[in-house]
Parts: C-alpha cells; structure tokens; sequence
C-alpha cells in the first residue's frame, strides 16, 4: 500500500471557488480509482490560493485481475451482428464459446482484463482530471490559448506534483510535465523545492510558510485576530463568512490591528462594516460595550519585518478614503431629510419600475400602505394602524438614496437610520428596518406589531401580484423570489401566531393590484388616475360569494396562493417532523368545483394546529387503523358511486340495519360526530382527533361483520350511507386519501 500525492499549482484561485475545487478534486479521483479497480484508503483534498491538493491514502500497487462473461448474438445470427459484438470484446470468432441455450445456439465471450500498476492508472487519470474539471470560470493561457479547443484552468497552470509512494507518476498537461518541484511562500520562500513523499507533503509547505490546511489556517485567523483586538480591550464581530474568506486569500496568514477616524461612526455602523468587509476583507470590533469600534484587523499574507507597521498604514489610509466617500453619500441623504423629511425620498421611486405589469415602486408601496393598514384594523395584528400606514409609505424611501445607491446591501437599515435622525416614531424605523426579513433560513423573524404589518403587507402584495400577471416560480426558476416571499409570509404569521384569515387579505390585495393595473391602462391611454380612484372604479372587497368574473377569478387565485403557502409551510415543518401529506390532507379542497366549495384552510396557525394534532393521533394504534378503515369506507364509495347515480341518505334508517355492527356504528357516529364539530369549533383539534379515533372499534367491526354491498338495493343503499356518515366525519377534520400509509 501506498501513499499518492497530487498538487495542482496555478496563479491565485479565487477563494470562493477553493472549496468546492478541492472536492472535486476529491471526488474526480476516487470516481476514476473505482472506475479502474485500483482500491485504495482515505482521500484527502483542499487548498490554498496557489494550489489544489490532494493526498490519497493506501493505494493498492495495482488493480485486480478480472473476468467477465459477455452473452452475444446467437451463433446463426447475421455476420454484422457477430462483427459488432467481436468489435466490442476485442476477441476473435474463434475466442467465443458456443452455448446450447433454449432459445438456441448463443455465442458468449470471456473477457479476462490484466491487473495494471497503480502508476500506470495514475498516469492516465491525472491529466483526465485536470482536462475535465469544471470551474465556474476559467482561462486559456500561452500559446495554446489561440485556439478555442485548448485546454482551460482558473487561472495559468503552472506545475504538477504526482508522486505515488515517493516516485513521480509521468504525465503532462495544459503543457506542463509532473515531477516533484513546487514553490513555497511567494516572500518568504519563493525557490522551488523538492517534495519527497505524500507524507512529508504539508511538513515541508510549512518550512517555507505555507500552510496547505485551510482549516488551520481558518483557526489561525480566528485566534489571532481575537488576540489582536483583545490587546486593545476589543472583541471581533463574528463572521465565519469572512474568516473563511481570508483563509482562501492568504497562505501564511498574520492578522494585525488597525484603527480608523472616530468621526466617521456618524455613518451607521452596517455601512462602516460592510465597506471594511466587502471592499477590505476587515474584520469590525466592538468595544465592551458592543458598540463599533473605530478599529479593524486585517489579514496579512507575510510575516512583515517590521511586525506590519507599514501594512497597517497603508490599510487604514485606503479605508479611509473609502469611509470619505461613504460619510459623503451620508451627509447628502442627511441633509435631504433635514430639508423635507424622509418623504422627500418618494417622489423619486415613480421614477423606478417595479414590474412592467405591476407599475412603479410608488405602486407597490401605495397598495403595501393599504394592505399594512387592513392588517392591523382588522385585528390580525394588534398596533396602531397610523404608524403601520406611515411605515408601509416609507418602507422604500431609502431606495433613492445616495447611501443605498452606493451601497445597496443597506437597504432598509440605512431608511432606519434615516427616519430616526428625522424624528419618526421609533416603531416606524424599525419597521422600515425589518420589512424585508426574513430573507432566508435562519435569518430574524420580524414580531413588533408595526413591523410585522409592514413586512407581511410587503411579502403577500409581491406573491399576489406576480400571480396576478401569471408569473409563477417554476422549478429552477424564481427570478420574483416568489418562493422566498411565501415563507417569509409563514414564518411571520406562525413566529407571531396571527389569527389571519389569508383568503380574505389576498383578495383585498388582488383588488389592488387591479387597481394598479387599471392606473397603468390609463396612463397608458395619455390620462391619470389616482390610486384611491382606481379603487373606487373596482369592486370593493369581496363578499361571502363572489358574482363578478374578475371576483371569481381573484377567489381562485387567492385559493391557489394559499396551497402554495401550504408548500412552503411543509418545506419549513420538515425539520421539525410535521409531515408534508398530513399538511396536503388539511389544507386542499377534497372534491367538488375550488372554486365554490371551499375546504381550503386559510388560517395558517389553524392548520398546523390541526396538523400537529392528526399527526399525534396517527402515531397510535387506534390512529393507524382508523386511517385504514376510512380509507377502505372512500374506496367503496368512490366506487359504488361511479356506478350509477344513487345518493346515499344523509340520514341512515335504523330499520334496515340487520347486523349489530351496523347498528354499533351508527351509535357511535351518533356521538362522535357532534364531539368532532364541538371540538373543531373551539379549535381543540387534539379533541376533534380524538373523537375521531374513538370510532375505530365500531369501524372495524363493521367492516369484520357487514357485506356492505348487500343483495336488497335499500340494504345496500343504507349501507353505503353509513359509509358517507363515516367519510364525512372524517372529513370535517382532514382529506384521509391524501394521507400516506
């Protein structure tokens, strides 16, 4: 057994593209092992900003022998059928065996493959790896790069280490032949040096300052970067982020304090920050008190002679500049509010579309005004419904700004900012601030009343309106980041535990968003309309039915967003267990027109209450047979229904029961079913399900004494009924045919 090393050297590898560049190193390798036969331990990949690497662990000197039997044509089969299948063994007429099969005569052939030498393999599969690795962007360099055909790397490949237990493996690519030679630290050791084994690999890098371990020198980092600013009585602002990211830049990282004016804090901090993190690849301290520090640490990538005097310098005169220019784009967003206000930004986003379709960003935020508004009047979300309207109208403002136009991660921290130093109600700022969360998994979920109407008004007025205008998440595509607004919208309404129905506030917001539409008919046609009268020309909010074709379109619609909320809701439970069919059984209409008749839970909260609670019920014995007994009582419905057109009775007659069991059914349902719509009336679904699974003992003897499809048509008939009685209990609680098992 031995040890195989493979480095890749080239010019500086982006680091966001190291990580996965070294797994497929990894990956590459052990699919073409495998494919060769050759076996082998443990591989090992990773690397530094100059070089991928790999070590493979206990490699067999060489791979296995083989044999395979091959079944052919039949021996009278034409003479190009027999060429064919000679052709692809590699063997000879008289190399085939000739079997007496029951369909005939057969021909088969005994391939037998030679062990070949692990260096051999390795010398074939290097330069396939290297020809085949997919990077997200990649060059042609030297001669060969006039030619579309030639080879690609990131960036310039520049020498090849293969070694297998010590002894080079011969193979070239790209122009450049494998050997033992590779270069250390660019400053510190730029000689090329000799690697002597796979074992010595990582010993030897780091004698010329290289460490090959990006884990390493990611620990590295971290601690010394926390030392850094501890010496001053500072912490590091966490960000493993940007850890890693100096782990990719540097392979001899140094971190060192730096400091900056204190004058520029008067810039909000997640300007500063994001200035150092994206433009610099700084690390943020706080004091003790958390507040930023006028203080960064930067990453090195050399142990300078003077301890890094000199680099720090230069460092804190670039951020510098770049905070003058930041503290510039603030001041002019400053002086704008303090001249007219935050309002003075909004004029400005009629200038920016929304959606060609969906009109102007100055629409969006009108129609997310209203919606915020309903949303806390109608007491789905307790606030003041004054300070959700003001919020929802500046929400955007800062769109406009200098701030975010330079900077456009800050959106709604900097109208935050902005609506403070304007004197606005602090309730408002943060809503300004958080109408965007959450923007994914894990990210903070908004829960103060004015804040949640703001982000929730927001988040349903984009579904609503995309669906209005039949543009719709697909499987790979979401340019609307559809998706990502249904469960932001989830995620509120469940962290909040609101009491929304969403039936209702969606077709209020579609009748906005026809209002909107209807402006942009009229602008269209030279004229203008305003909003408030563009409602007024639409139909109110809609009523317990809908009569107009636009209501009834907007009904469907809103029945059709609330199963994809119903989507998201089971992406988002998984993790916690809730099984996706039990959402699909509670949340979709059973039969019938959608339309119409509705079985559609919209109340989000509701639903996984009721969830939850058939989900408990079905872990148990009584649960599991039930489920079984209600499915078999659909089944026989379903069929006998197809038969011919009788109805079944709504209410079975005692007198043509001829069996207890009937009898002891019926009872029971009797007193289960007012139990189950008790229950579900005061949303205490643990009861409803319950009552439910106390059927099971009279379900399965029915099913055990009873011929359901009896000879007398009226017996039958009855039967079936019973049968209906059961189903629609079942019913009142969940679609059992949607449930697995």
């Amino acid at each position: 057994m031995s040890d195989f090393l493979l480095e890749l050297a080239s010019e500086e590898i982006p680091a966001r593209m190291q990580a996965a560049a070294a797994e497929q190193l990894r990956t590459r390798l052990i699919d073409g092992l495998k494919a060769a036969g050759l076996a082998h331990g443990e591989v090992t990949a990773d690397a530094t900003p100059r070089r991928l690497w790999l070590i493979a662990h206990d490699v067999a000197a060489a791979s296995a022998a083989s044999s395979e039997e091959r079944k052919g044509p039949s021996a009278s089969a034409p003479e190009q059928a027999i060429a064919g299948f000679l052709r692809s063994t590699g063997l000879t007429r008289d190399q085939l065996e000739e079997r007496e099969t029951p369909k005939g005569v057969v021909l088969f052939a005994h391939i037998k493959t030679e062990g070949r030498s692990a260096a051999a393999i390795l010398a074939e599969l290097v330069p396939m790896i290297v020809r085949d690795f997919a990077w997200p962007k990649s060059m042609r360099c030297g001669a060969a790069s006039a030619s579309t055909a030639s080879p690609r790397w990131v960036r310039p490949l520049t020498g090849i280490v293969a070694l297998l237990d010590g002894e080079v493996v011969p193979c070239a690519m790209h122009g450049v032949s494998s050997g033992r030679m590779t270069r250390g630290h660019r400053i510190h050791a730029p000689e090329p040096i000799a690697i002597d084994s796979a074992g010595t690999y990582a010993a030897q890098l780091l004698a010329t300052k290289v460490i090959v371990s990006s884990a390493e020198r990611r620990t590295l980092i971290a601690d010394r970067a926390d030392v850094a600013a501890a010496a001053k009585g500072l912490t590091i602002i966490p960000d493993a982020g940007l850890v890693a990211e100096n782990a990719g830049l540097t392979e001899w990282p140094v971190p060192l304090l730096g400091a900056f004016d204190p004058a520029f804090r008067a810039v909000p901090r997640e300007v500063i920050q994001l200035t150092m993190r994206t433009n610099q690849k700084y690390f943020a301290c706080a004091d003790a008190a958390g507040a930023l520090a006028p203080n960064f640490v930067c990453v090195a990538n050399l142990d300078a002679s003077d301890g890094g005097v000199a680099i720090v310098k230069g460092n804190e005169r670039v951020l510098s500049a770049r905070l003058s220019d930041a503290k510039f784009f603030w001041d002019q967003d400053v002086a704008t509010i303090k001249a007219g206000g935050l309002e003075a930004f909004l004029p400005k986003l009629q200038d920016i579309v929304f959606h060609e379709k969906l009109g102007t960003v100055a629409d969006k935020v009108e129609r997310v005004a209203k919606l915020a508004r309903w949303l806390v009047e109608s007491g789905a979300v307790p606030g003041d419904a004054d300070l959700a309207e003001q919020a929802a109208k500046l929400c955007k403002a800062d769109l406009v700004s200098a701030t975010v136009g330079e900077f456009p991660e800050v959106q709604g921290i900097a109208g935050a900012y902005l609506a403070r130093d304007a004197g606005l109600d602090p309730q408002v700022a943060d809503a300004i601030r958080d109408h965007y969360k959450p923007v994914g998994q894990g990210d903070d979920v908004p829960t103060a009343p004015v804040s949640v109407a703001v982000a929730l008004a927001d988040k349903l007025d984009t579904i609503v309106a995309f669906f209005a205008i039949g543009e719709l998440p697909t499987g790979s595509r979401d340019p609307f980041a559809i998706r990502r607004a249904a469960l932001g919208c989830c995620a509120i309404i469940l962290k909040s535990g609101l009491r929304l129905s969403l039936r209702t506030a969606l077709m209020l917001q579609s009748h906005s968003v026809r209002a909107t539409r209807l402006q942009l008919e009229t602008r269209a046609g030279g004229q203008h309309r305003t909003f408030a009268q563009a409602v007024a020309l639409t139909h109110q909010p809609p009523p317990s039915h809908p009569r107009r074709k636009h209501e009834a379109v907007d009904w469907a619609a809103s029945e059709r967003i609330i199963l994809f909320l119903g989507e998201r809701i089971a992406v988002q439970q998984r993790e916690e267990g809730v099984r996706s069919d039990l959402i699909d059984a509670v949340i979709k209409p059973s039969s019938g027109d959608e339309l119409f008749h509705y079985r559609v839970e919209d109340d989000l909260v509701r639903l996984l209450a009721r969830v939850r609670a058939l989900q408990s019920v079905l872990a148990t014995e009584d649960g599991t047979n039930l489920l079984a007994g209600v499915k078999r009582a659909a089944n026989i419905l379903r069929i006998e229904e197809g038969k011919d057109a009788a109805t079944f009775a709504p209410e079975t007659d005692p007198a043509l029961f001829t069996e207890s069991a009937e009898t002891a059914l019926a009872a029971a349902l009797d007193s289960a079913v007012p139990a189950i719509a008790a229950a579900v009336a005061r949303e205490d679904f643990t009861a409803a399900m319950a009552a439910l699974a106390g059927l099971r003992p009279a379900v399965d003897a029915f099913f055990d004494g009873v011929i359901v499809n009896a000879p007398e048509q009226a017996v039958r008939l009855n039967r079936l009924g019973l049968l209906a009685r059961l189903r629609a209990a079942a019913m009142s609680v969940a679609d059992f045919s949607r449930i697995e098992g």
